[in-house]
């Protein structure tokens, strides 16, 4: 099996200490809980690590997968001009993977050297000493739950076919109105999304996932669910285990840090 650890892990500028600086102190149950992540992963021994983003070159109509022979992230849009960061990129597996893909979902190829914060901020946190670690950025689309799934599903058989090891990181701040703190009006949705999101995650619920109430989605203000959905259908009849290391809202915008470790 080449699929040998998952995540769920959320991207907040402040856990970047430039940008966060005393400030960081607020968010301590992520900050831990992504150090716990962080040796789980680098445990696992993966040669490639693929970052399932919600804030990347979004095709509407495509999922779409972006191959560079190298990439670089920085954070001056957050007022830090000193983190630069560099990663090695893996062209072979979905270059070979495409073809096969396509009979089944809409697939949309780039090559951006520039990293989305959605990407590079978990990269941050959780690649620091996989100094030789590869990685593959892939952006959701705006198509339905469903096929979110299938192209999830698409993806698991290119991994579970390789000889690499692999780690998948889907990428998701939950609501973003949770309180008067939040960057949208306050709404019960919000409380009521990430309650039930977590369960269902918690509860291995591919089924509940996928068909997760898109209303409730869409007045929650969140950023992670189709990120998480193709995480489910990657998923999909592969024994593992999740758990859900911490959770917690003090800005107004829902963090929760997922493990998942497989059980081959």
């Amino acid at each position: 099996m080449s699929l040998v650890f998952a995540a769920i892990a959320p991207h907040p500028p402040i856990l970047i200490p430039n940008v966060g600086k005393d400030h960081i102190s607020k968010i301590e149950k992520t900050k831990q809980a992504l150090e716990k992540i962080e040796q789980e992963l680098y445990s696992s021994r993966p040669d490639i690590v693929i970052v399932i983003s919600p804030h990347g070159e979004i095709d509407p109509r495509a999922f779409t997968i972006n191959l560079a022979n190298d990439y670089e992230a920085d954070f001056e849009h957050f007022g830090d001009f000193e983190t630069k960061l560099k990663f090695k990129g893996d062209t072979v597996l979905m270059t070979f993977g495409k073809e096969k893909m396509s009979s089944k979902s809409q697939i949309n190829i780039i090559s951006d050297k520039r990293l989305d914060h959605g990407t590079s901020i978990p990269l941050y946190c959780l690649t620091r000493h996989l100094e030789q670690v590869s990685i593959i950025p892939i952006y959701f689309s705006m198509l339905d739950s469903q096929a979110h799934f299938e192209f999830g599903k698409g993806l698991k058989e290119i991994i579970m076919d390789s000889d690499k090891r692999i780690a998948v990181i889907a990428s998701a701040d939950l609501s973003h109105c949770l309180s008067e703190n939040s960057p949208v009006k306050c709404d019960p949705a919000g409380k009521i999304f990430d309650q039930k999101i977590i369960k269902l995650i918690e509860d291995c619920d591919s089924l509940g996932i996928v068909n997760f109430d898109h209303e409730l989605a869409e007045k929650a203000h969140e950023c992670g669910l189709r990120s998480i959905q193709v995480l489910a259908g990657i998923l999909s009849d592969v024994k593992c285990k999740p758990q859900i290391l911490s959770y917690e809202s003090p800005f107004g915008v829902g963090y929760a840090v997922v493990s998942i470790s497989m059980n081959y």
